[in-house]
């Protein structure tokens, strides 16, 4: 039976909340009637911050992260390591290597890894600016930084056979990180023992 509204833009509210990842019609609706308790200056600031977000934020022209500007700060900051680049899949693994507080080079960001049972082939992530970016010079070093599961290993050899012939060292980080575990979950100081015990990476795991 479908659930009765009081108000048809109390639904749709509730219903665009609902599409997001892991809110449900319940907690969609506990949400909603929070923010209707707030005072209008509250939740202005609160979809002000959404729209601005969508609007304005960009990808690192070079690394491929979140950014306010054409270049991040990270791929901007003349202290950091630009001669190692680690590989990671998404955002939340910047952030989470970032606060191990162990890494001091600069990121790829792939955008998720290769994975056919989701449609999800090389084409589809950011591999080839990760080979024109090696090809450009001045990179010794790349650590492959994927989570240690099928489709992360799956990924890992795919970039290892492109970059194998370019002189570059390339690394994965040692196995601190349990199998089929995400980076983003694994604990600071697991995944900074990981980034800094790196292995160089032979084609097989």
């Amino acid at each position: 039976m479908n659930q009765q509204y009081p108000s048809v833009l109390l639904e749709k509210a509730v219903n665009e909340f609902a599409k997001l990842p892991g809110i449900g019609s319940k907690t969609a609706m506990r949400l909603v009637l929070y923010l209707l308790r707030q005072d209008v200056q509250a939740v202005e600031s609160f979809g002000y911050s959404l729209i601005t977000l969508k609007h304005e934020v960009k990808y690192c022209s070079v690394c491929h992260n979140l950014s306010d500007t054409d270049v991040c700060s990270i791929c901007a900051d003349a202290q950091r390591d630009h001669t190692v680049v680690c590989v990671v899949e998404n955002i939340q693994d910047v952030m989470a290597i970032e606060n191990t507080r162990q890494y001091k080079g600069v990121y790829h960001v792939l955008g998720g890894v290769i994975s056919p049972m989701d449609g999800i082939g090389p084409s589809d992530l950011q591999i080839q600016s990760l080979v024109e970016r090696v090809a450009r010079g001045g990179i010794l070093e790349v650590i492959l930084a994927l989570s240690p599961t099928m489709e992360g290993d799956t990924t890992n050899f795919y970039i290892y056979r492109k970059l194998e012939d370019t002189g570059v060292r390339i690394t994965v980080i040692a196995r601190g990180v349990a199998q089929n575990d995400e980076l983003q979950y694994t604990d600071e100081v697991t995944l900074g023992r990981s980034i800094v015990n790196r292995i160089a990476f032979r084609g097989t795991m």
